[in-house]
Formats: C-alpha cells, sequence, structure tokens
C-alpha cells in the first residue's frame, strides 16, 4: 500500500512539472510573437526620387520623424523603395506588402493605378496614397486605403500674393510638372493670387511633361526669364530644381530673379545667390506623420479621403520669410484669414479661373 501512495505521488509531480514547463512556453511563445508583430511603415517614391528637395523628400522625412518619436530604426523600422520609372511602382507596393509593412504609401497620383491593384489584390494590406483618391470598380473609395489629399490651391494664391505685390516687371511665370488636374491647382490658385493683388500683372505658364527632369525644367525657366518675367513659380518635383540651376546663374550675372519654391521650405535650394523669394510648403511630412501614428493605434483610416488645406496648417507659405516684404507678409495674413473663412473660394480648374478673374473688383 505505502509503495502505491508512492508511485501516485511521483506520478501527480511529473504531471504538474509538465503543466508548469507548459505554462512557462506560453510565455516565451508570447514575447516571441510580440517581437515578432514590431510596427513598420514604408513608402513607394515615384520617378522624382526621394532626394528631390520637394514632394518625395517631404513623405520620407515625415516617416523618419515618426521613427524617431517610436523608437523605430530608419531601413527596417522605417524604409523606402526608390522608383526609377513607372514599371517599378507595382513591384515596389508588393515587395513591402509581402515583408508584412503595417501600412505602405504610394507617392504621388501617378501611383493610383497601382495602388489600387495592389489593394484590390491585397485586401488586408493597409495603403496610403497621396495626391489621389484609391477607388474600387464602383468608383467608392477603398476600404483598406487611405487617401491623401491637399488644397494645394489654397497655398498657391499665398505665394501668388507674394509674387504679384513683388514683381518689378508685372511679369511671372509658372512651371509645372506633369499637365493634370492637380497641378492645374498650383497654377489656377497661383495665377488667382497675383490677378488679385496686381490686375496688371502678366503671368507665363508651361509644363514640362515630368517631374524628373531638371535639364528641362532649366530650359522652360530660360524662356519665361528671357520674356521679362523675374519671378517663377516651379511645381514640378526634381524639374523644379533646374529652375533653381537658372536662376541662379543668372543672378550671378548681375540679373536678380527670383523662384518660389514648392512643397518644402526650398530656401537653402537658393543659395548662395539667395534667389528663393518664398516657398508653397505643402505638409506632406506632417499628413504620413500623422496617418502612420493613427495606424500604429490601431486606428487606419481606410476608406477615408483626408483634406490638408490652410485650416489644417496643411499648405501655406515656408517659415523663412527674410526675402519677403512686410507689405507682402500682410497681405497674406490678411487673405489667409479671408480663405478660411469661406470669404475667398480659390480656384483650381481653368473655368473656376475665369469665373473668379471676371467677379474681380
Amino acid at each position: 500500500m505505502f509503495k502505491k501512495r508512492i508511485a501516485v505521488l511521483v506520478a501527480f509531480v511529473v504531471v504538474m512539472a509538465s503543466v508548469l514547463a507548459g505554462c512557462g512556453n506560453g510565455k516565451s511563445s508570447g514575447d516571441s510573437a510580440t517581437k515578432k508583430s514590431a510596427f513598420k511603415a514604408g513608402m513607394v517614391t515615384d520617378t522624382g526620387g526621394v532626394d528631390d528637395k520637394s514632394f518625395n523628400q517631404s513623405a520620407w522625412e515625415g516617416l523618419k520623424d515618426f521613427a524617431k518619436d517610436n523608437d523605430l530604426k530608419t531601413g527596417t523600422g522605417v524604409k523606402y523603395l526608390q522608383s526609377t520609372q513607372a514599371s517599378d511602382y507595382s513591384p515596389n507596393l508588393n515587395t513591402m506588402i509581402h515583408q508584412n509593412f503595417n501600412v505602405v504609401y504610394g507617392i504621388g497620383f501617378l501611383m493610383q493605378s497601382d495602388v489600387q491593384k495592389i489593394a484590390e489584390q491585397n485586401p488586408k494590406a493597409k495603403l496610403g496614397i497621396v495626391d489621389a483618391v484609391a477607388v474600387d470598380k464602383n468608383n467608392k473609395p477603398l476600404k483598406n486605403v487611405a487617401s491623401i489629399t491637399f488644397k494645394e490651391q489654397q497655398g498657391s494664391f499665398l505665394v501668388g500674393v507674394v509674387a504679384g505685390l513683388t514683381t518689378k516687371t508685372n511679369k511671372v511665370g509658372f512651371i509645372g510638372g506633369i499637365n493634370s488636374a492637380l497641378i492645374k491647382k498650383f497654377e489656377n490658385g497661383f495665377k488667382a493670387g497675383v490677378k488679385t493683388v496686381n490686375p496688371k500683372a502678366e503671368v507665363y505658364a508651361q509644363y514640362a511633361g515630368a517631374f524628373d527632369a531638371p535639364d528641362k525644367g532649366r530650359a522652360i525657366a530660360q524662356t519665361i526669364y528671357t520674356k521679362g518675367a523675374d519671378i517663377i513659380y516651379a511645381s514640378a518635383g526634381n524639374t523644379g530644381n533646374g529652375v533653381f540651376t537658372e536662376a541662379k546663374n543668372r543672378t550671378k550675372n548681375g540679373k536678380k530673379v527670383w523662384v518660389i519654391g514648392v512643397d518644402k521650405d526650398q530656401h537653402d535650394q537658393g543659395l548662395p545667390e539667395n534667389v528663393t523669394l518664398t516657398s508653397m510648403v505643402k505638409r506632406v511630412d506632417k499628413a504620413i506623420y500623422d496617418v502612420t501614428k493613427q495606424t500604429k493605434a490601431g486606428k487606419f483610416p481606410g476608406g477615408k479621403v483626408l483634406e490638408f488645406g490652410l485650416e489644417q496648417n496643411g499648405v501655406g507659405i515656408a517659415p523663412t520669410t527674410e526675402n519677403v516684404s512686410k507689405k507682402a507678409l500682410d497681405a497674406v495674413n490678411d487673405y489667409k484669414g479671408k480663405i478660411i473663412d469661406g470669404s475667398i473660394t480659390v480656384p483650381t480648374t481653368d473655368k473656376e479661373l475665369k469665373e473668379y478673374l471676371a467677379n474681380l473688383k
């Protein structure tokens, strides 16, 4: 009888040891799963490249700021893939999805169709598109895509006010990348701002047909400056860098001209000749940061169209204002208030601009 009791006790100890061991293994497995689920956010550039000193660079800076604030490593926790041609868009987006990034951004409206296709093929993936609205076959926003848009016309109006009050020749220029509904918002907002404060001013507008052609941007700038323009607003990504090259060359040769930058504060881009009058800042970095933060918190805004304007501090003039007169700055603040309170609706299309100009007093 005594031997049987000992055997039962031994068996009980063995069973309990196994149970406790199992509990221990469960905890270890949980830790491993936590490590595997570390948050990752990625982006795919358009052909302008991540160092375009403009649109793509701003987006990447937003991700890097998020990484810094959330103890993520650049290159792993946040990462970008660069596209050298349009055919790179889909492969790059797919690569990041297959690498289990929690959110993947397509930077630029040129990626709209690729983002839509990839999103429908990977319904569990979370994607973002900048400057476009990703829709399904029924033209409804895709549930797994956050569409990030801006009121570029509002910020462009303000730099147009600066140009109209600064020009000495009453001739200014606009250079766009690809002629599209998006870039037309920049052009028409700018023209409206110029004409509102300087009805006599003439605005020359021309498109390069690309966002990655600085040589072409410089050639167009040569033409516009030669016509007598002393200020050019460039909304053309890397193509716009050619405008800065031409402006700096002319200034070195004794003929002072200005450039209005875009997307980022491009003051440094105009140095050492100091040719940046101001810039229309488009806070792609802020938008990318905000959506990534929401995603990490489990509140991914899929299916929503997010719009950033003056009221949301999504667009505006650059903080560097050393080359802008007090008169122009005061006017900018005045018109900013009128746009926000609805007194002025800034035109986005050629038709709207025509109607706006016809109604100017």
